[in-house]
C-alpha cells in the first residue's frame, strides 16, 4: 500500500488546474478590493466640490465676523491705544478654543469609522478558514 490514487490525470495537469484556480481566486479577491475602494472614493469625489465652495463661503463669513467681534471688544477699551490688539486677541482665543473642540470631535468621529475595506478582509478570513479546513481533510 503506497497510497497512490489512479485517476488518469498527470501531475502537470493537476498543477495547471491548481494554478488556474489560484489565479481566478486572486483575481476575484482583487476585483472585490478594487470595487470596494472605488465605491469609497466615488463618495469622496462627489462631495469635494461642494466642500470647497462651502469652505470658501464660510471662510469669508468667518473673517467678516471676526472683524466685527474684534471691533465690538475694542469698544470696551475706548481710551486705550491697544484696544484693537485686545479685541483681536480676545477673538483669537475664542476661535482657538472652538477650533480645538472641533478638531477633537473630528478625531473622535474618524477613529470610530474605519477606512479599511472590511468586506474584503472578511472574505479573505473566510477563505483562510476554508483552506485550513480543506488541508485538514486532505491530510
Amino acid at each position: 500500500m503506497n497510497g497512490e490514487v489512479k485517476n488518469g490525470r498527470s501531475l502537470a495537469a493537476i498543477l495547471t488546474d491548481m494554478k488556474s484556480e489560484l489565479q481566478e481566486f486572486a483575481q476575484t479577491r482583487i476585483a472585490l478590493l478594487k470595487r470596494e475602494i472605488q465605491e469609497k472614493t466615488e463618495a469622496l469625489k462627489s462631495a469635494l466640490p461642494l466642500a470647497v465652495v462651502g469652505s470658501l463661503l464660510l471662510s469669508t463669513a468667518f473673517l467678516l465676523l471676526s472683524i466685527a467681534l474684534a471691533a465690538l471688544v475694542a469698544t470696551a477699551f475706548p481710551d486705550n491705544p491697544y484696544r484693537w490688539f485686545f479685541g483681536c486677541l480676545a477673538i483669537a482665543i475664542l476661535w482657538a478654543i472652538g477650533g480645538a473642540g472641533a478638531l477633537y470631535a473630528v478625531k473622535r468621529r474618524l477613529s470610530r469609522q474605519s477606512m479599511v475595506p472590511q468586506k474584503t478582509i472578511e472574505v479573505l478570513s473566510g477563505d483562510k478558514t476554508w483552506i485550513k479546513n480543506e488541508a485538514r481533510k486532505a491530510s
